[in-house]
């Protein structure tokens, strides 16, 4: 079941190539005051025409994250918020990057089970189950749990990026989170068509992700395959 009516492949693509880029600086991959390539060679890069990849660096340079210097070309500017919808999103191809996306598989409100960490002050969370992409390549699985006092997460509202999501429509921000990386066997509700079968061992991250608030009100369980994807973070 796909609950999501905002897959991220279905906006523009010049929005897509800039979420993509945004992502890039922030995660560090592009380093303050590097240059990035000519228009024309960036663009068949990214496989995109030359006016859709300046509809995509107007927006950087908008969010003050690229600064256009006549005849040299674009330059990449940190210090700015990084306000990309997948700014906490670790995993990147082996190759690097990937434009990341999501499908649900299941989502419910219910108790949370005594064998979930503490997290939160209500005994009900939403629990949500769906498959990670990177560039439409299936690289994960996560089960997310939110709080139910932070809010009731809608099947027919919710998208594929939930800090997007729990911005826009519950009204608050995970301003920061706590991942703990190991290894762990594929769930037995792993979909047939995922990657990798049930119960393979795999790259595994905890989270924990927390609001304004002195306690997590999140906690999630990403299986990643370890084949396709890793686990990245950078430090500035």
């Amino acid at each position: 079941m796909n609950t999501s009516n905002q897959n991220f492949h279905n906006l523009p693509k010049y929005i897509q190539i800039s979420e993509l880029l945004i992502r890039d600086i922030g995660s560090g991959r592009l380093i303050d005051g590097e240059r990035l390539p000519p228009e024309r060679v960036l663009a068949k890069t990214l496989n995109v025409t030359v006016t859709t990849l300046r509809k995509s660096l107007k927006v950087l340079v908008e969010k003050g994250m690229l600064n256009q210097v006549h005849g040299s070309g674009n330059y990449v500017c940190h210090g700015a918020k990084d306000d990309s919808v997948y700014a906490m999103f670790r995993l990147e191809l082996l190759k690097g990057g990937g434009l990341p996306s999501a499908k649900f598989i299941d989502i419910k409100q219910m108790e949370k089970p005594a064998n979930l960490p503490i997290f939160g002050t209500s005994n009900i969370a939403t629990r949500m189950r769906r498959i990670r992409y990177l560039n439409k390549t299936i690289i994960g699985l996560e089960e997310i749990w939110l709080d139910l006092d932070e809010g009731k997460v809608k099947k027919n509202q919710v998208s594929d990026s939930l800090y997007h999501y729990y911005r826009t429509r519950l009204g608050f921000w995970i301003t920061h989170a706590e991942d703990r990386v190991s290894i762990n066997a594929l769930p037995d509700w792993t979909p047939n068509d995922f990657s990798l079968p049930v119960g393979t061992i795999t790259g595994f991250i905890e989270r924990f992700s927390w609001s304004e608030k002195s306690k997590p009100i999140e906690y999630s369980k990403t299986w990643f395959d370890t084949n396709a994807a890793q686990y990245v973070q950078r430090l500035k």
